[in-house]
Order: structure tokens, then C-alpha cells, then sequence
């Protein structure tokens, strides 16, 4: 039971929520953020605590994809395919680095490296094509640029072509 492993965690999460299924979302991090997805232990686990069903918590999984069902890579490829991308052929970059990694959209990589994933809209809409990588954006692709990240995770672990994200600047207090 992952939840009993960090039960101090679990209890501190509940304690910032008046109405106990307001947790789902940070309870559902902490079990992802523990095995590396969310597992279907980790859902049972998570409906009991929140007086929810099972089924309950897996609508709420599904619906969002910063949620995974399955274990996926080091490091988590999430090519943009809203409109603004794809007319800058973000589709196209998607075939390039599934060659080039021998997998499709939804399949890691045989070492665990990578995941390719196909999402919508990235927020970064004026620098396509885009993709993130974990938390980092990288923009105004090509091949030669993806190439290079690829190849710089695969053996450094990161990348200096990373842009963001950006945080908006905060406005300043008037004096």
C-alpha cells in the first residue's frame, strides 16, 4: 500500500483540504511522483481514503495527461499538435523522431530513455514546432535541433537548446 509507505505525506496533503476529494489531484501526484505512473493499487488506495470508487479516480487519470497508466521514460518527449504546430509541420517532426527512435507515439524507447507522446496545445504557440521534454520547452524545431537534444539526453542528460517554460513577469508594486 503506497499511501501507508507516506502516510505522514498523505495526512499533511488532507489537512489542506476542507472537502476530502479536493485532495485527488495531489494525492494522484504523490503516487506518480513515488512509481514513476499511477498504478492501480495506487488508485484503490486513493479512493478509499477520499470516500471516492474506484472508478472515480480512474476518470480523473485519464482525463488528464500529466497522468500515466504505465511506467514511461527518463525522459517524456510531448510534441505539440495543436493547430499553430501542426502548420509548422510539428506532424512531420513527430514521423522524424519516431524513425529515429524506433517508436510510435505512446511507446518508450527499449532502454527506457524515451517516451514519444503526441499532445495538445503546449502554450507556446508563436514558436512552433514545439515540443517539452519533462518540464523544459524546447522550440523552433528542426530535425538538426531535435537531433541534438536527443542525442545530448541520451548522454549528458540534459540539454542547453532548452527555452522555458516562462514564467509570466509578475507586475511590480506601485510605491
Amino acid at each position: 500500500m503506497l499511501l501507508v509507505k507516506f502516510k505522514d505525506e498523505v495526512e499533511e496533503i488532507l489537512s489542506r483540504y476542507p472537502v476530502k476529494r479536493s485532495a485527488l489531484l495531489p494525492l494522484l501526484n504523490l503516487a506518480q511522483r513515488e512509481e514513476g505512473f499511477v498504478s492501480e493499487l495506487a488508485m484503490r488506495d486513493i479512493a478509499k481514503v477520499l470516500d471516492l470508487t474506484p472508478p472515480q479516480v480512474f476518470e480523473t487519470v485519464t482525463f488528464y495527461t500529466m497522468f500515466h497508466l504505465k511506467p514511461i521514460g527518463k525522459f517524456h518527449l510531448q510534441v505539440c499538435k495543436s493547430l499553430m504546430c501542426a502548420l509548422v509541420r510539428s506532424d512531420e517532426l513527430v514521423t522524424w523522431i519516431s524513425k529515429k527512435l524506433n517508436i510510435g507515439p505512446g511507446q518508450t524507447t527499449v532502454d527506457g530513455n524515451f517516451t514519444l507522446s503526441v499532445v495538445e496545445c503546449l502554450g507556446s504557440c508563436g514558436t512552433g514546432p514545439m515540443m517539452q521534454v519533462n518540464d523544459d520547452y524546447y522550440e523552433q524545431l528542426t530535425e538538426e535541433k531535435v537531433g541534438r537534444v536527443l542525442d545530448d539526453l541520451a548522454r549528458v542528460g540534459e540539454c542547453s537548446l532548452k527555452s522555458g517554460p516562462f514564467m509570466f513577469p509578475m507586475p511590480l508594486a506601485k510605491s
